[in-house]
């Protein structure tokens, strides 16, 4: 494990803190594998806290540059199928998971933070899929289920079309949070609370209703077809382009 996905244990509670901060704390595909393994394997612990770095973002999505490599179709869909399976064995880690949101929350971080059984945030946390106006990409079958879960298939198609981020009152008032604090401090307070809180309750209840809410959504239709569509697009290398240049894209719908 390096030092940009740390995994600390401190009184039966481990804290997972996404440690990229001069990135936003973007998330290499290391740090995904490094955050399936923890959930995996959690050790000795009854409940994880996750959280970025500084107070700027709990994790500003995917390191845009990694999708230089991709080269066909088959590489967008290893890609979906990666975050699919650590955010699925995210949800299925056999203790409590509670995601402490600061700043931007974003992408493959909003997917991190939805993918954990409780959400708390600072009042300056902002959650959303820009995708529309930044890549041009699409999630998969699994995040959109996820999320239609929390808040409903009507708010995830207003957020992506818009590629607007949700405030941390407006997550709170659709159940995406369950609670606001004032400042990072505060959050990081509250988190060790809860995690203290849920970590004193009954084991077993706590993970058959984590697996029963899972199962709900299990059936997943196919959805390559989607990925093919819009990672092998001229917009997606556009999105690309005009990301890592800081222009705004032009889209052709091609």
């Amino acid at each position: 494990m390096n030092d940009e996905l740390l995994y600390t244990i401190a009184d039966d509670i481990g804290t997972v803190t996404l440690n990229r901060p001069q990135a936003r704390n973007a998330l290499t595909f290391a740090m995904y594998e490094q955050l399936a393994a923890i959930a995996a394997e959690p050790g000795a612990v009854r409940a994880i806290i996750i959280t970025g770095a500084g107070d700027k973002a709990f994790a500003a999505g995917t390191d845009i540059a990694q999708f230089r490599a991709f080269d066909e179709a088959e590489d967008a869909i290893a890609y979906e199928a990666k975050l699919d399976r650590v955010l699925g064995a995210l949800e299925r880690c056999a203790v409590p998971t509670i995601a402490a949101i600061a700043g931007a929350c974003t992408g493959g971080g909003a997917g991190i933070a939805a993918a954990c059984d409780l959400r708390i945030a600072a009042a300056n946390a902002r959650f959303g899929f820009p995708i529309a106006r930044t890549l041009g990409n699409c999630l998969s079958m699994a995040n959109i289920a996820r999320l239609s879960a929390l808040i409903g298939a009507g708010r995830v198609t207003e957020m992506i079309f818009t590629a607007r981020l949700l405030s941390a009152e407006e997550a709170l008032a659709s159940g995406l949070v369950s609670e606001v604090l004032p400042d990072p401090a505060g959050l990081r307070q509250r988190a060790a609370e809860l995690a203290q809180l849920v970590a004193s309750h009954a084991p077993l209840t706590l993970r058959a209703t984590k697996e029963a809410t899972r199962r709900l959504r299990d059936t997943m239709p196919p959805d390559e077809d989607l990925i093919r569509l819009c990672y092998t697009s001229a917009d997606f290398r556009e999105g690309m382009d005009a990301f890592l240049s800081k222009r705004p894209p032009v889209w052709r719908g091609a």
